[in-house]
């Protein structure tokens, strides 16, 4: 069997749901599952609603809400026609009835908890594999729905849930198994789940790769097909440099590594489910899908090229904590990231000398408390508006000379950090915002002119 997710825009709207269900029909010999996502910026607007409620904004939360009720609708119709509409249009309406009580509820009480956040958040995927469900049904295919709450057991850290994966592997076997064995195509929703005890909670925005992935590994499918709006992972952002090139096959260390840093066509936590199980996982694209895309897989092909991909991440804050030499005793840099740990704040980059610690965060959300903190152990500074930079490829650490090739092309840069030897498959230093598109550039041209065509379209 093999697991087919289709992201928010694969599903955005009917035409992109009979597209999706075209490439379903033609890999019914391989037993799909069918994992998808609330349709193209659904979440967001449930997320809006669900912050309007917990204003009191109620009349608000509630015209966003009928918004929301009119596209699902209007979507369903046109898929199913008159008649099939008029049979399943109770389903969608009681979906619907309970979303607009709990909106009600939330404006109500004027507060909106992270449990309740995340129920808010479920209805994007409940709503969307309910009507690909009778999509494809309508279009010939013995589909099934399947709650995803069912299958997908996780802790109670709402918004940011972890999978159990005993207990969700157990579910799958039991609830999903059955329904390939008699030849039905399951269709889940990506991104929710439900506690131990049937609370409905959530893995994380763009989580629905990652409940691709545990699916895959639950079931021991022989591929994860990740079905986005773009022909697979590229040398870079072609929205910063047109020459960016399809990447075939990349392993599954490189992948992760530049889904962290900023390659967004998949979640940075999709691999790890696969990489346990050895799943090849394959970026491609709903609206050209006879292109191949990209194959990520354990151990990809040796590449003449150094590199495989430059990601970016912008929108970085560079935190400097510096203190005198005599402060700098045994367990400083404990203190450090202890502090960062209370604030739950990330840290991409980091780089030490005897007398400072420099690190980046993506979120300035926590920054001011932090720094207050962080004060009473050193002098603290932060700058705003920069970005990582980070080339990914193999063996980095044992290639002599490649770190002088890659900034002597940036002579003219400022680079206010660098971090290599960490990792042996990535080079990575932070600079102005502002740089970042000429930066590309430049690395792009000095190492994608010649592509080995084994690994690059």
């Amino acid at each position: 069997m093999i697991v087919m997710k289709f992201g928010g825009t694969s599903v955005q709207d009917a035409k992109a749901i009979e597209r999706a269900a075209a490439i379903v029909q033609e890999r019914l010999p391989q037993k799909p599952v069918v994992v998808v996502s609330a349709m193209a910026k659904v979440t967001d607007q449930l997320l809006a609603m669900a912050r309007a409620a917990g204003n009191c904004d109620r009349k608000n939360a509630l015209k966003l809400c009928r918004a929301l009720q009119e596209r699902h609708y209007d979507t369903a119709g046109e898929l199913l026609g008159t008649a099939l509409f008029t049979r399943f249009h109770g389903d969608l309406a009681t979906d619907f009835e309970t979303l607009d009580d709990l909106l009600r509820g939330i404006a109500a009480v004027g507060e909106l908890t992270p449990r309740t956040t995340d129920y808010v958040a479920a209805f994007g995927e409940l709503l969307s594999s309910r009507i690909v469900t009778a999509a494809f049904s309508a279009l010939g295919m013995d589909s099934s729905l399947v709650d995803s709450r069912e299958c997908i057991v996780t802790d109670t850290a709402h918004t940011r849930a972890a999978p159990l994966f005993e207990e969700t592997n157990e579910r799958l076997r039991s609830k999903v198994s059955p329904l390939l064995t008699a030849g039905k195509v399951p269709v889940m929703g990506g991104f929710i789940g439900s506690t131990k005890a049937g609370i409905t909670t959530t893995i994380g925005r763009g989580g629905s790769d990652y409940s691709a992935a545990i699916v895959g590994a639950g079931l021991d499918a022989e591929r994860i097909e990740i079905w986005t709006d773009v022909d697979g992972m590229m040398t870079t952002d072609p929205n910063l440099c047109r020459d960016a090139r399809r990447i075939k096959i990349i392993s599954f260390d490189e992948a992760a590594e530049l889904a962290y840093f900023g390659a967004k066509v998949l979640h940075p936590a999709t691999v790890l489910p696969a990489v346990q199980k050895n799943i090849p996982v394959y970026v491609l694209n709903s609206r050209n899908p006879t292109c191949e895309g990209t194959q990520i897989t354990a151990r990809a092909p040796r590449c003449r090229n150094p590199f495989k991909a430059i990601a970016v991440k912008k929108r970085v804050t560079i935190v400097d904590v510096a203190a005198a030499r005599m402060q700098l005793a045994h367990g400083f840099l404990r203190a450090i990231f202890e502090t960062f740990d209370r604030h739950k704040a990330a840290v991409d980059v980091v780089t030490t000398s005897e007398v400072s610690v420099s690190l980046t965060l993506d979120s300035t959300e926590s920054i001011p408390a932090l720094a207050a903190d962080l004060s009473k152990l050193a002098d603290v500074k932060y700058e705003g508006r920069k970005a990582i930079v980070c080339l990914v490829g193999e063996n980095l650490r044992d290639t002599p000379g490649i770190v002088g090739c890659v900034f002597s092309e940036l002579n003219d840069v400022n680079i206010r950090m660098i971090s290599q030897g960490a990792s042996e498959i990535n080079l990575t230093f932070v600079i102005e915002e502002d740089a970042v598109p000429e930066v590309v550039r430049r690395l792009h041209k000095k190492f994608f002119s010649d592509l080995d065509p084994e690994v690059f379209a």
